[in-house]
């Protein structure tokens, strides 16, 4: 384990250098030209927009309050065949936004759900059944890049008792945006809904458990048809000042796509909230 947490540390270490020093600097490069729209901007666009430059440029006015209880749709690649848009771009296009998930059904809210149920006992819950029983067939549950190897009822219950712990915190303190490594993604759908995408789904999870009033969450990609019918014919700042503008009105996706991968089981009775002294009413 002490060998695998070094490598995934020195293989983190190494992608995050070699961003900083290649990617970045040409990403940066990229978007300026867009920006002037100098010789080669429309053919920028047309790849997608460097996505972490813009991000830079824009900053807060990517990050969105939303209801967490109504962030209930996520992008489920199995609709599409699997086909993912570049994590790198802010446009993308296809049809990645007509296939959705279910959130309030996703294992995240599952798992998050269940320690809350069995919070006295913590060996009633699915996850502990599921680790004790990897660890009894000596395929204990390990993660190098979290320094993870779950090989005893004691680590196994300590690794559940912290996510508890995380939302005990969240009930007490509200939603921290600065306790996890990244922000809560979201895209904007061709018609103008917001999807969730990549990390923070336990954090969403606790946040819809709990019925938080608002979560922040950043727009990581916004749809091909949508950028187009915002921004028009403009670009450089002139676009990004529309797109700025129309960010305000998005809303978080709630009916289920026609590319779905699975059947609309409908909605889910959410439990009493619970929220902060500060947050309440």
């Amino acid at each position: 384990m002490r060998w695998g947490l070094r490598r995934a540390r020195w293989q983190e270490n190494t992608a995050a250098a070699l961003h900083r020093c290649i990617s970045l600097p040409l990403e940066k490069h990229l978007f300026e030209r867009w920006l002037q729209d100098r010789m080669g901007a429309a053919r920028i666009e047309a790849k997608g927009l460097p996505r972490r430059a813009l991000d830079m440029h824009l900053d807060g006015s990517l990050v969105l309050d939303v209801d967490p209880r109504q962030l209930i749709r996520d992008f489920n690649a199995k609709g599409v065949g699997g086909k993912k848009p570049s994590s790198s771009n802010f446009i993308w296009d296809g049809d990645w936004d007509l296939s959705r998930g279910d959130l309030r059904r996703g294992s995240r809210y599952r798992f998050i759900s269940d320690l809350d149920e069995h919070r006295h006992d913590l060996t009633q819950t699915e996850r502990f059944r599921q680790y004790h029983s990897w660890a009894q067939s000596g395929k204990p549950f390990s993660s190098y890049r979290q320094g993870l190897l779950l090989d005893s009822d004691a680590r196994i219950l300590a690794y559940l008792e912290t996510y508890l712990g995380f939302l005990d915190d969240m009930a007490v303190n509200g939603f921290d945006a600065g306790l996890g490594k990244d922000d809560l993604g979201v895209a904007v759908t061709r018609d103008g809904r917001l999807l969730k995408i990549n990390r923070g789904l336990h954090r969403l999870a606790m946040a819809q458990r709990l019925g938080l009033r608002s979560v922040p969450v950043r727009v990581r990609a916004v749809h091909r048809l949508w950028w187009d019918r915002v921004v028009q014919d403009n670009r450089g700042q002139a676009a990004l000042e529309r797109v700025r503008a129309a960010l305000t009105d998005c809303r978080p996706e709630l009916e289920p796509g026609p590319l779905d991968p699975g059947d609309d089981l409908g909605p889910i009775e959410w439990p009493t909230p619970r929220r902060p002294a500060a947050d309440v009413s």
